[in-house]
């Protein structure tokens, strides 16, 4: 299994310990990644505000970069915005090509062309469809036994793109969360959204989208999901959300293959779990001796 590799901006920034888990997990689990050269940011949430146009073209840069490396087809993403916004053009391209005319004239400038020949995945696919649970299970070192995890999705992942899962009742978790050891904490939040960037423009907003879903997390030992924004907001309001509630809603935050890196015996160091902002003393009991 290769793969060109997108890690996108929050993985190089305050999303790193996702890129040094997902870099160790992969490896362990028998993947090679490789980056795309010269890769730039894909526009985020901000570029659309800004132009519709270099909303396109932006993410068109970086597919463009990936087809100079023809002995790849699939680019795994793990970020969900940035899978949203590739993904976005990887579609718009197919079917519009009076776009895709329009975004070539503006990549010539660069030397480049876009020719739709490589396929956008997001991390949580290449796992659950590539990689599957059987052969986890058969790579598990560490079984993380006791320890209850409440799978999130997100929106950006499944919404609008239902590529590999049910984006009302997503279910591709499941089976990689049972294959650590773990236990699957039955929730109704899994696919419920968390604000998004409405924590920094509305807060109260999404103060109380973000309060819902710890509320409803009571009882697991960990939520974990494959999206920046939603570690972010899930992780770094636990203790004023705690406080206006008048209870402890605090609860560790992992990134998924955090947790299946744990399960494949990488340690703490390797998965970057010291980096996480919620990593509760409940938690840190229940792994003890197993990493």
């Amino acid at each position: 299994m290769k793969y060109l590799y997108y890690p996108g901006c929050s993985l190089t920034g305050t999303a790193r310990e996702y890129d040094t888990s997902t870099r160790a997990f992969m490896a362990a689990a028998g993947a090679r990644l490789h980056n795309i050269p010269d890769w730039t940011c894909c526009g985020a949430s901000a570029a659309e505000a800004v132009s519709a146009l270099l909303s396109l073209v932006l993410p068109a840069r970086i597919l463009a970069l990936a087809e100079t490396r023809s002995e790849f087809t699939d680019i795994l993403v793990p970020c969900s915005a940035c899978y949203l916004n590739l993904k976005k053009v990887e579609n718009k391209i197919r079917k519009d090509p009076d776009c895709l005319e329009t975004i070539n004239t503006i990549l010539a400038g660069n030397g480049l062309r876009l020719e739709g020949k490589c396929r956008v995945r997001q991390l949580l696919d290449v796992v659950s469809s590539d990689i599957g649970a059987e052969k986890l299970s058969a790579l598990r070192k560490k079984e993380l036994k006791g320890i209850s995890v409440a799978p999130y999705y997100g929106c950006q992942c499944l919404r609008p793109f239902p590529v590999f899962d049910d984006p009302e009742m997503p279910s591709s978790m499941t089976p990689l969360i049972e294959a650590a050891g773990a236990n699957v904490f039955s929730w109704n939040m899994a696919s419920r959204c968390c604000g998004a960037s409405h924590m920094s423009t509305q807060p109260e907003a999404g103060m109380l989208l973000v309060t819902a879903i710890l509320e409803q997390a009571r009882g697991a030992d960990a939520i974990v999901t494959v999206c920046p924004m939603c570690q972010m907001n899930l992780e770094a309001y636990q203790g004023k959300i705690s406080r206006r509630r008048g209870r402890n809603l605090r609860i560790s935050i992992l990134y998924l293959p955090q947790l299946l890196g744990l399960s494949l015996g990488l340690s703490i160091k390797a998965v970057g779990l010291d980096r996480n902002l919620a990593i509760t003393s409940r938690f840190r009991k229940k792994l003890g001796g197993l990493v």
